[in-house]
């Protein structure tokens, strides 16, 4: 008889899909899987034919509000981005807590984020296995630094390392209050110490949602850090509509301009600068918003599964999620990114050093000139247009899924 396998999808849906691909490939192993995410995702999890149990924590609402705006206006500073995070995340971490503790209920093992640690709490509630996932290189290393802390390369090695354990106690002690107090009055445990949970949370296991391709694996990451590939979830149900399919007929390939869940403070000045830009171009664009709001030779689409549509495209403008970036080299188009924060600028500076596209152009400096240059070197470039295509090959001969599963059956048996 299978396990009952928890997964706690905190994020956007560039993190709910890759968790579904994961939970339906443990599924066809035989095990119940469980996500707990916002209720937005409701009808994805269970179309994927996994248990759903919801979070009133919506990470699109955050976003658009005052404090998500102020985020991402904090650009890359890692003081602000935890900052934010904390003033974001404080007044919802008691409900927050108390959902997760009803969600976990009759687990057998426990897939969590690193955020507060909370894989180790509940671990230690229900006294059954965890692991992390990490969908960043967020696992300490002295051959880069953290994600939010590119400046530590300046120090070499040490600083690189000490990056990783600046941000995870940054992170702890934010939310350590909070937890703290959920220990003590909700999971009957002691509170813990600013250095505790690190004593236990280093040794335990580890699933990177990424490639070795993208990120080669460091030679210091230990046994229990597993570098599993990419998890991707594909929709089959979904079909094109008629608009598109004539659209994408209609003319050569289209760029894709897309920022996810991201908001640029005024969308109707950043669809005019993309448009501009667009023409400017020479280029026929596939942008994400209100339908009616097409032309000739822009059209504007809702959902469309990036799996389907960005292998038709001459290449793809986003933000930089880890989602969508994956998704935009698997399908060996070349990218521009355009981070707004977090590990956004970490992955539009991946996807350039690897050649897959041009510099980044921070989304707090779209502009239709910088745009329109970009936008000719993403497109007019065959060897950013070539690289990808040779990254795409690599990415589709991957199983990232069932590396991953591979490494919790172990898990379970070495219990």
């Amino acid at each position: 008889m299978g396990r009952t396998v928890v997964i706690l999808a905190l994020g956007s849906r560039g993190d709910v899909q890759p968790c579904l691909a994961l939970g339906r490939g443990l599924n066809r192993q035989g095990d119940v899987v469980r996500v707990i995410a916002s209720r937005r995702y409701h009808g994805l999890i269970t179309q994927a034919g996994l248990e759903f149990h919801s979070l009133t924590l919506d990470p699109a609402e955050i976003i658009a509000s005052p404090q998500g705006q102020e985020l991402l206006a904090g650009g890359r500073s890692a003081g602000r981005f935890i900052r934010g995070i904390h003033r974001i995340l404080q007044p919802l971490m008691a409900r927050m807590l108390s959902e997760v503790e009803t969600g976990v209920e009759g687990a057998d093992l426990i897939l969590t984020p690193s955020l507060g640690l909370l894989g180790l709490h509940l671990s230690q509630y229900l006294e059954v296995p965890y692991a992390f996932i990490h969908f960043q290189p967020s696992h300490p290393s002295g051959e880069f630094p953290h994600p939010l802390l590119p400046a530590a390369r300046l120090l070499g090695a040490f600083g690189n390392r000490l990056s990783f354990y600046a941000v995870d106690l940054a992170c702890w002690l934010v939310c350590r209050g909070a937890v703290n107090t959920w220990r003590r009055e909700k999971l009957g445990l002691p509170p813990m110490s600013p250095l505790g949970p690190f004593r236990h949370a280093r040794s335990a296991p580890v699933l990177c949602a990424f490639s070795p391709v993208v990120v080669p694996r460091p030679n210091d990451w230990g046994a229990n850090v597993h570098l599993t590939g990419y998890w991707f979830h594909e929709e089959p149900s979904w079909t094109p509509s008629p608009d598109l399919l004539d659209f994408l007929d209609s003319g050569p390939p289209p760029v894709y301009v897309g920022f996810g869940s991201m908001s640029t403070g005024d969308c109707e000045a950043t669809d005019r600068i993309v448009r501009a830009a667009l023409r400017r171009a020479g280029l026929r664009g596939v942008l994400t918003g209100e339908p009616a709001t097409s032309d000739d030779d822009v059209l504007v689409v809702g959902d469309v599964p990036h799996g389907w549509l960005f292998p038709r495209m001459a290449a793809v403008v986003h933000h930089g999620g880890a989602g969508t970036t994956a998704a935009a080299l698997r399908a060996g188009v070349a990218s521009l990114v355009c981070p707004f924060f977090g590990d956004q600028p970490y992955w539009a500076e991946r996807v350039h050093r690897l050649g897959a596209g041009p510099k980044p152009l921070p989304a707090r400096h779209l502009s239709v000139p910088l745009l329109t240059e970009r936008l000719r070197a993403v497109a007019g470039n065959n060897g950013y247009a070539e690289t990808a295509r040779r990254l795409g090959r690599a990415l589709n001969a991957e199983d990232g899924v069932a590396h991953a599963c591979r490494a919790l059956e172990r898990l379970a048996i070495a219990r």
